[in-house]
C-alpha cells in the first residue's frame, strides 16, 4: 500500500497532519506494508527568502490581512499544533522559500531517508527557527539523519532534484490539489487537510480490506 503525501515545509497544518497521521499509522496492524512517500508542493513559489522580516508580517502582506486577524489565525494554528504536542515558534521562524528543502527531501529519498528529512525540516522551520532555504542549514540537516555533507553541498549547488520537486507539482496540479496536506492512499481515496487520526485509519482499513 502507498501512501502519498503533497506538503510543503512552511505549512503549518502539514506538520500537524504528519503528527496524526503517524497516530494514525501506530494503530494500524498492518503497518509494515504501508510505504510513505512524500511529495513536494510550495503554498508560495514566488516567495523570497528574508531573514528580515517576521512571518507574521510575510503572512499579513500575502493573505492581504490585518495584522489583528494574522494574529489570530497564528494564534488558532499555535493552539492546534498543542494538541499533537507541537509548540510553534513563529516568533523566530524564518521566512524561507521551501525549493530548496524540497530538494534536499528528494536527495534524502534516494537514501530511503526521507521521512527523517521532513521531520528534521518541519521542527527546523517550526520549533527551531533555522533558514531551512540556507545551503548550510540543509547541510547540517542532512548530517543528523545520516546524509553524506559532501553529496548534500554538492546537489544543492547543482540544483539537483529540481525537475523531480517540478514533478511533484505538477503531478498536484493535475490531480487537483489545491491546499495541502494532502493524502493520497493508492492513487484511490484522498484526505485532505491536517484530519483526525480516526479519518486516516479508516482510508488505511478500507484500502487494505480491498486489497
Amino acid at each position: 500500500m502507498k501512501v502519498e503525501i503533497w506538503s510543503d515545509v512552511m505549512c503549518p497544518f502539514c506538520y500537524i497532519g504528519k503528527r496524526k497521521f503517524e497516530e494514525a499509522l501506530s494503530q494500524f496492524p498492518h503497518r509494515e506494508k504501508v510505504e510513505v512517500v512524500w511529495k513536494s508542493f510550495q503554498l508560495d513559489p514566488d516567495l523570497v527568502t528574508d531573514t528580515t522580516k517576521s512571518v507574521r508580517q510575510s503572512l499579513a502582506e500575502s493573505k492581504g490581512w490585518s495584522l489583528e486577524k494574522t494574529d489570530e489565525a497564528m494564534s488558532y494554528v499555535v493552539d492546534m499544533a498543542k494538541t499533537v504536542g507541537l509548540t510553534y515558534q513563529f516568533d523566530k521562524a524564518v521566512v524561507a522559500n521551501s525549493f530548496d528543502a524540497h530538494r534536499f527531501s528528494h536527495l534524502a529519498k534516494k537514501h530511503g531517508l526521507q521521512d527523517k528529512a521532513e521531520e528534521r525540516l518541519f521542527a527546523a522551520y517550526f520549533l527551531e527557527g533555522k533558514n531551512t532555504a540556507d545551503h548550510q542549514t540543509l547541510i547540517q540537516i542532512g548530517t543528523e539523519i545520516g546524509l553524506d555533507s559532501s553529496e548534500v553541498r554538492l546537489a544543492l549547488a547543482n540544483n539537483e532534484y529540481a525537475d523531480e520537486v517540478n514533478k511533484d507539482i505538477d503531478d498536484a496540479h493535475q490531480i487537483g490539489v489545491t491546499g495541502v496536506p494532502f493524502f493520497l492512499f493508492n492513487r484511490k481515496y484522498a484526505v485532505t487537510g491536517a484530519r483526525d487520526s480516526k479519518v486516516y485509519l479508516n482510508a488505511l482499513e478500507k484500502i487494505f480490506a480491498e486489497q
